[in-house]
């Protein structure tokens, strides 16, 4: 009977020996990059500032990888020009009583800008799969619609019967004498003086950054980004009466808060 036992065990250690040994030497198996994504897309919100301005702006994108993704994006924004300087009238608080609005001396036009792009995303580490930074870069590219406001300024006028007055206007060739002598401006107006005014100047914009997420994929978006953006138009934009340019290069940082489903 001990015998048969004894048997009895040895078999039943030769069965489950292979079953053992097979778990334990079994290679691990390769994960490919699409695997495990628990999103799809992903629907951002971005506040970007440089030393000529800010913008507002929206993207939407597609996760293709744990490393790629590809987006459309839309930003309204505001440029000035590099010799934007903004100063008030000291003197008119002193004799009228009042504060006027500052003004910025030389500006003819404000410029707004319309952007819509096509760009991506790629990640450099592992990190972008689990929580933690991941660190990449960030591309786009696309067409800037310019628009220019004309710059209304209040100005102290010589009437015809020897009086003065304050009056409201933009700069012409007949009124650019008044219009550029410091002692005849009484101070700025509000920013929607003229936005009936608008006209139009097409161009191109390209960026590109240095990108960097915080839960690369969890379900809400926070991320950073430093680059480079230039916009192109064809020909001058007429910000200042003197000294424009036809392309803005500027240094930004760009914020990123938004969710992914």
């Amino acid at each position: 009977m001990d015998k048969l036992r004894l048997l009895t065990g040895v078999l039943l250690l030769l069965l489950t020996f292979p079953a053992v040994g097979q778990v334990t030497l079994q290679p691990k198996a390769t994960v490919p990059s699409q695997v495990g994504i628990l999103y799809n897309q992903e629907s951002v919100l971005t506040y970007r500032i440089h030393p000529r301005g800010m913008t507002f702006g929206w993207y939407k994108g597609k996760i293709k990888t744990y490393y790629k993704t590809t987006y459309y994006a839309l930003e309204l924004g505001y440029m000035r020009h590099h010799k934007e300087t903004r100063q008030s009238n000291d003197l008119a608080a002193v004799f009228r009583g009042e504060t006027p609005r500052p003004y910025v001396y030389g500006k003819q036009n404000s410029l707004y800008v319309l952007r819509g792009g096509y760009g991506g995303k790629r990640y450099f580490s592992e990190k972008a799969k689990r929580k933690g930074l991941a660190v990449g870069i960030s591309y786009q590219g696309g067409i800037t619609l310019g628009m220019i406001k004309p710059y209304y300024l209040r100005l102290i006028e010589r009437q015809e019967n020897n009086s003065y007055a304050i009056v409201t206007k933009k700069y012409s060739e007949e009124n650019s004498e008044l219009f550029l002598d410091p002692f005849s401006i009484y101070g700025g107006t509000f920013f929607t003086k003229g936005l009936g005014e608008m006209s139009f100047v097409p161009g191109v914009h390209g960026q590109i950054t240095a990108h960097f997420a915080f839960g690369a994929f969890d379900e809400y978006v926070m991320a950073i980004d430093t680059g480079v953006l230039l916009d192109v138009f064809p020909r001058k934009v007429p910000i200042m009466v003197e000294d424009n340019q036809p392309y803005f290069l500027n240094l930004f940082i760009t914020l990123h808060i938004g969710k992914r489903s």
